[in-house]
Formats: structure tokens, sequence, C-alpha cells
């Protein structure tokens, strides 16, 4: 069974582009157009990855982890944070938050995939 990842994202073309990577590398995708639906998505689905952008409207994607690490079912969800912030301090802002990794846009289309299949393979702790 394929794994499930779960793309939340504002931007079309961001969409459009991970949904391409994911499934030709046999993920199955959900999307989500902004934070609280995502969380929505969440929890009725339970995917194995979340992919989130962290600038986005209704809520943004510090809002959202902080959700999802609050919450008790969601809470073990592995989360990459998909970002056009690349100023120094980022990343560790945004793995401080309680994002699993961070990967700044455009993602490079190459390595992205061997980082979705790291990051899913790492044991929790």
């Amino acid at each position: 069974m394929a794994e499930k990842i779960l793309v939340i994202e504002d931007n079309e073309q961001n969409r459009v582009l991970m949904r391409q990577i994911m499934t030709r590398h046999g993920y199955d995708l959900l999307e989500a157009k902004d934070g609280l639906t995502g969380i929505e998505m969440a929890r009725a689905h339970m995917p194995d990855l979340i992919l989130l952008d962290i600038q986005m409207p209704v809520m943004n994607g510090f809002m959202v982890i902080r959700e999802l690490r609050n919450d008790v079912v969601l809470r073990k969800i592995k989360v990459i944070a998909v970002t056009s912030f690349a100023m120094k301090g980022d990343r560790e802002k945004a793995l401080e938050a309680g994002f699993d990794a961070y990967v700044t846009k455009p993602i490079d289309t190459r390595t992205f995939p061997e980082l979705v299949k790291q990051v899913l393979t790492q044991v929790q702790t």
C-alpha cells in the first residue's frame, strides 16, 4: 500500500509540481489549499507525511504545526516545511517549531523525493 502524503499549499503551481513528483514516486496524494482545511484533512485521512507551506492565508504553517503537535492523534505525523523562507535562522526556527525537515522553494525535483523518503523512514522518538 502506498504511503499517503498531504500537501498543504496555497499556490496551485506548487501543488501541481509536488503532485507530479510524489505520484511519480508512488505516493498517494491529498491536497489542501489552506492550513485549516489541511488540519481537517489530516484528521480525516491520517497521512504518513505532510508537506506544509509556511506562508499561507487563513492559517500559516507555524500555526498549523502548533495545532498538529498539540493534538494527541496528529502529533506523530511527520511534517516537512516547504517554504520560500530562506533567511538565516529560518531553518532553525522551523525545526524548533516541530517540523521534521525543512526545504526551500524552488524545490530541487531530483533531491526532494529522497528527502521525503528519509523523513518517512525516520524512527519516532
